[in-house]
């Protein structure tokens, strides 16, 4: 009987710690064998964000500890790993060399092959581990740090056809989050605050709407909620402004993804396929109205599993697996990259004065 691969996957660009295994099922979907996944929100809740110098200290902390669990829950020997493989970038570069440093020496203990893992590849194919998913297709990433269209050409072949150009879309949940009260990390909760109000009583902007494509704005979004929130007198109007912030997002994300797709259908992939990736795409209100507007245009829409939306290991795992069939090894000298771009030859779009 042939022995099916098996990866160690390590994660720590932020404020979790992550370690899984996963184990290769040749033309079906992979097994996660553990994923474990240790979250900093008590740390950071009193700051507001996270502070990275203390994100480190607690990787640092608890690596060993979350890579022992993973390694127990999965029912593994050692000497069944056949590669590690780390997120190398992009993030913080305290937490990323802390994960990446020890991924190095876990794979040069057991005499194994190294692999490197874009964060951000991690969440383009997190899907392949819960669904059947082939090359090419659309991929809306959308997470704290970024938000993204991109065509998905292959492992490692990224096209960006639209970014934001200021906020990434979890990061403006979580800055009007914070601007109605509640606890870091807030963004999540939002989507519960709106399901309380009523998103006809506040009018929000949609910034660059009808202009730039499939490149997106929250900027001037979260400025109008600064303004009302100055006049806000009563937690029902908190649930108000949060429902018509909620509808605002979805209404933005459906129309850029009409855009996205006819870009898309540009270059002639002959797929209809629209993958959702990254923290956000837990959100249900934003996935509902995904799927509508993939019906309306003939797409059919994949998700990652709700738990493997946020930052996690076996996302980095599936990634290793993929590089691993390809023996694509990275050295032990690889450096850690905080600005690690999917597609490398795009155009920097950030700041005042961009022009679309």
């Amino acid at each position: 009987m042939t022995k099916k691969t098996i990866i160690l996957g390590i994660e720590s660009s932020c404020d979790e710690t992550a370690v899984a295994v996963i184990r290769d099922n040749g033309d079906k979907i992979p097994t996660i064998l553990s994923n474990i996944v240790s979250s900093q929100f008590d740390i950071h809740k009193k700051f507001g964000g996270v502070v990275p110098e203390l994100a480190a200290r607690s990787h640092l902390e608890k690596i060993d500890l979350i890579t022992n669990k993973a390694l127990e829950e999965s029912k593994i020997k050692l000497n069944e790993i056949d590669a590690v493989a780390a997120t190398a970038g992009p993030g913080l570069i305290v937490c990323l060399t802390v994960g990446l440093n020890f991924g190095k020496a876990f794979a040069l203990s057991l005499k194994k092959p190294f692999i490197a893992v874009n964060h951000l590849e991690g969440h383009a194919l997190s899907p392949k581990l819960n669904s059947k998913l082939n090359y090419p297709y659309l991929l809306l990433l959308i997470s704290g740090g970024h938000t993204q269209y991109l065509s998905v050409e292959g492992l490692g072949k990224y096209k960006r056809l639209g970014t934001t150009i200021d906020d990434a879309l979890g990061e403006a949940y979580d800055k009007t989050a914070k601007l109605l009260g509640i606890d870091f990390p807030g963004g999540p909760k939002i989507e519960e605050f709106a399901k309380k109000g009523d998103f006809q009583k506040f009018k929000l902007p949609k910034p660059i709407i009808k202009k730039g494509g499939c490149n997106l704005s929250f900027a001037g979004l979260k400025t109008a909620i600064l303004r009302i929130v100055k006049n806000i007198k009563t937690e029902q109007e908190k649930f108000d402004l949060a429902a018509s912030f909620q509808k605002t997002i979805e209404e933005i994300l459906y129309e850029k993804t009409k855009v996205a797709f006819q870009d898309f259908n540009k270059k002639k992939q002959n797929t209809n396929t629209f993958v959702v990736a990254g923290g956000v795409a837990a959100n249900k209100g934003i996935r509902n109205k995904l799927i509508e507007v993939s019906e309306e245009n003939n797409f059919k829409t994949i998700f990652p599993d709700i738990n493997l939306c946020s930052d996690n290991a076996a996302m980095i795992a599936m990634v290793g697996l993929e590089k691993y069939r390809l023996k694509l090894f990275d050295n032990l000298d690889f450096q850690a990259n905080p600005r690690w771009a999917l597609d490398e030859n795009a155009k920097f779009l950030k700041g005042a004065g961009v022009k679309l």
